[in-house]
């Protein structure tokens, strides 16, 4: 789920299907694991502009897609017409009627107010039996980036940022899983790193498209000095000759309502 509450990253959909796409593109084992069955009912939590929901789609199942943002679900109506799309919060959403399957793909780590929240509002919408899979970042996600970030924040005298992700570990989310009434049938925890091939400026695209709202506190003149500061900090571990790489750590699982 995406938000544009204060704080948090403000989605630009175009420049996210187009500079970003390895999102949805990433998400293909993940819609695998759901396998979705002509016939089923599957909402799609934090469905972006609606790439996997339409995805979900084709292959015969009835799909709800949720986002935060308005412009991503904008986007998810116009270049999926005949879909159902609508605005709502992870944290307290309900529906009318069960679903078979919750589904979620890079989204979760978004929810930072209130995981247990999220997870208790999957589980009521779903019918016993139903089953929840998902993928999110997990521990150790975006680390070399993060580190850059927070070391540039510091070099400059700025206040340290508060940053708009929550990476939990396996044992972590397992264990809100399963307190929040869910039995775990699959969690894998594995490296990711991904190309950023749309990133002619490298890590400081990357702030720019996933951690923007950090730099509505920093004075406009300090930007771009700030911004190069991040990409000299990083490019030891992230920058390659074949271009720059996100450190991505994935948390992917399949859990059952009993």
């Amino acid at each position: 789920m995406r938000y544009e509450t204060p704080g948090l990253t403000r989605w630009n959909a175009r420049a996210y299907d187009s500079s970003f796409g390895y999102v949805s593109s990433h998400g293909a084992p993940l819609l695998e694991l759901l396998d979705p069955r002509p016939g089923e009912r599957v909402l799609d939590l934090g469905c972006g502009t609606g790439v996997l929901t339409g995805e979900i789609a084709a292959r015969g199942a009835e799909v709800l897609g949720i986002d935060g943002s308005q412009p991503m679900i904008e986007t998810a109506i116009a270049q999926h017409p005949g879909l159902d799309f609508i605005v709502g919060d992870g944290h307290d959403f309900t529906v009318a009627q069960p679903y078979d399957a919750v589904f979620s793909n890079a989204a979760l780590h978004w929810m930072t107010r209130d995981p247990d929240a999220v997870i208790a509002c999957v589980r009521m919408a779903l019918r016993p039996g139903g089953r929840f899979v998902a993928e999110l970042g997990g521990a150790g996600n975006c680390a070399a980036l993060t580190s850059a970030m927070l070391t540039a924040w510091r070099e400059y005298g700025l206040r340290e940022p508060e940053l708009p992700w929550y990476f939990p570990s396996p044992a972590e989310y397992a264990r809100r899983l399963e307190q929040g009434g869910f039995t775990v049938r699959l969690l894998e925890y594995f490296d990711r790193p991904t190309p950023l091939d749309e990133c002619p400026n490298g890590a400081a695209d990357w702030v720019r498209m996933f951690a923007g709202s950090l730099l509505d506190g920093v004075p406009p003149a300090v930007v771009e000095p700030l911004l190069r500061r991040v990409n000299e900090l990083a490019a030891p571990a992230l920058r390659r000759e074949s271009g720059w790489m996100a450190d991505y750590v994935r948390l992917r699982f399949a859990a059952v309502r009993p």
